[in-house]
């Protein structure tokens, strides 16, 4: 999949493109249908595929309270599932006020006809687009007319079905759910950390862990416990290694700031500064607050066996 991250001058000239618009946050279950559309749509006419997305997050950029916005996926990880769900091209629009700011009009000639020259635009029936949200699926048909491209709709059933998958997904991983939210997403969810120095307090015990630190403020953190991970690093030896990571405020050792911790089995290389990234499997148990690091040590130990026995 190539990716582009500017408009003028760096696109292709693509041929029969067939686009679809959105954010794809998860790139879950009931996207991949919205891709199977495409891709379909595209090998009937031997064309490309294309998915416009953008660059913050439109909310962020419109919404009053910015701040609340807390997404399944960073960008660089929509990118991986795109990527591996077969997809020609993604085009990363920067989304800014001057974009928002556009007629329905504007938005179809000057942006979508002039950049992509669409064969095929495949959106769903309550797509809204310009400035005020004016423009809708019936306008961009009538736009589809005199330009001279053709208008799919992705079906009420197929968007409500998405809505309530975000919804349960999002609900789900914050109340330690990790069996639904995998299932809807159709895979482990997944984020990425540097590693930073932490207490060293692990190393003491015997259970040595990379303390994360997550980049984006928008990514979704799962809630407070015990989980079982597998862990990627490319920049060193570590491909889909076994672990458990905890995440929360360690009321043992000090209650007060919330952390993510990963202890790797059979692993104690210095990750310093590198990037890991986490598949959670499943979820181990809530916080506790120990009597002292040898309880600690010894519950640590039976998180170790069951998640041994989960992975």
């Amino acid at each position: 999949m190539k990716v582009h991250r500017e408009l003028a001058g760096s696109l292709p000239e693509f041929h029969k493109a067939v686009i679809t618009i959105g954010t794809f946050d998860g790139v879950h279950l009931g996207h991949r249908q919205i891709l199977a559309q495409l891709k379909e749509e595209a090998a009937i006419i031997g064309g490309e595929t294309i998915i416009i997305t953008f660059h913050p997050h439109p909310r962020k950029i419109v919404s009053s309270v910015p701040g609340d916005i807390k997404l399944l996926n960073t960008l660089n990880e929509k990118i991986i599932l795109l990527d591996a769900a077969g997809i020609d091209h993604l085009v990363v629009v920067p989304f800014d006020h001057v974009f928002a700011s556009q007629t329905a009009e504007q938005y179809v000639k000057d942006f979508l006809y002039k950049y992509f020259k669409p064969h095929t635009v495949i959106i769903g029936y309550d797509h809204r687009f310009g400035k005020g949200r004016e423009g809708n699926y019936q306008s961009m048909e009538q736009f589809g007319r005199s330009m001279g491209f053709e208008v799919k709709e992705i079906s009420q059933q197929l968007l409500n079905e998405i809505v309530i998958s975000s919804t349960k997904i999002r609900h789900s991983l914050i109340e330690n759910d990790v069996a639904t939210a995998n299932q809807f997403l159709g895979y482990p969810y997944f984020f990425e950390g540097i590693v930073i120095e932490g207490n060293k307090l692990g190393r003491t015990i015997g259970y040595p862990t990379a303390n994360l630190h997550i980049a984006s403020e928008e990514k979704l953190v799962p809630g407070n416990g015990v989980y079982a991970v597998k862990v990627v690093n490319r920049e060193s030896s570590i491909v889909n290694l076994s672990g458990m990571m905890n995440i929360g405020v360690r009321p043992t050792v000090d209650g007060k700031k919330r952390v993510i911790e990963v202890n790797i089995f059979d692993f104690d290389d210095d990750l310093y500064g590198q990037t890991l990234q986490v598949h959670v499997h499943h979820y181990l148990r809530g916080e506790i607050k120990f009597t002292g690091l040898d309880e600690l040590k010894q519950q640590l130990q039976k998180d170790k066996l069951a998640t041994i026995a989960v992975l």
